[in-house]
């Protein structure tokens, strides 16, 4: 039995695996972004806002942290609609990757504020800060700090997760491979070169992420 590789009909589509690898980028960042202020506004509820807030923040979260990311998907496609909320598959990705990175971050968040001590808290205050001044000063960067490490973590987690999208033919990486796939009938050469895609991306964000971490979060260095 012989088998032979084909790469040619693969590397034929690049300017499709391009345009894959360009929406794939769109939604991983906007989702992380979007996700991160989502966990921040909640993980703010959670710890400091009525008990009515934070009963419903745990409700999202723990709803979203147990259930499947494909069921979020296909409700938000497939179920929004019976509501009359129609949404292209491009935006329903979006929306469905951010709440799910939301539900996770708030809760990598929320660890961050509480390894906050309460000393810094009362210094904030007793200088006349207002709570939301001592949030935005003096909490939220050093709890960003403290759980830097485990967010980052989960951002690349989305952005391979991401590839789900496909099944709401939102035109991502891995909807362009199965599309070129079913085209040439190439599939192990197909999702050789994907692999390899996603593996760089993940460390294309990786060294992103420390780049931000030596710009923002790391500590003067004393002279």
């Amino acid at each position: 039995m012989s088998f032979t590789l084909r790469f040619g009909p693969v590397f034929e589509a690049w300017r499709e695996l391009a345009a894959g690898v360009w929406l794939t980028l769109q939604l991983s960042a906007s989702a992380m972004l979007i996700g991160l202020l989502v966990a921040v506004v909640c993980a703010w509820a959670k710890v400091f806002g009525p008990r009515w807030s934070g009963w419903i923040v745990n409700v999202y979260v723990e709803v979203i942290r147990n259930t499947p990311f494909l069921v979020q998907i296909f409700f938000i496609f497939f179920g929004l609609p019976a509501a009359g909320i129609r949404l292209s598959p491009d935006v329903a990705a979006l929306a469905a990757l951010v709440v799910n990175v939301g539900a996770y971050a708030t809760e990598i968040i929320r660890a961050g504020i509480q390894s906050i001590h309460t000393g810094q808290i009362e210094a904030g205050l007793a200088l006349g800060l207002r709570p939301v001044q001592v949030f935005r000063l003096v909490i939220i960067k050093p709890a960003l700090r403290a759980v830097y490490p485990a967010l980052t973590s989960q951002f690349i987690l989305l952005m391979l997760s991401s590839s789900v999208v496909s099944a709401i033919s939102a035109d991502d990486l891995t909807s362009v491979a199965n599309n070129i796939q079913s085209r040439t009938f190439t599939s192990f050469e197909v999702y050789i070169v994907v692999t390899l895609i996603y593996l760089v991306l993940s460390l294309a964000f990786a060294g992103a992420f420390r780049a931000i971490d030596r710009r923002v979060f790391s500590y003067p260095v004393a002279r």
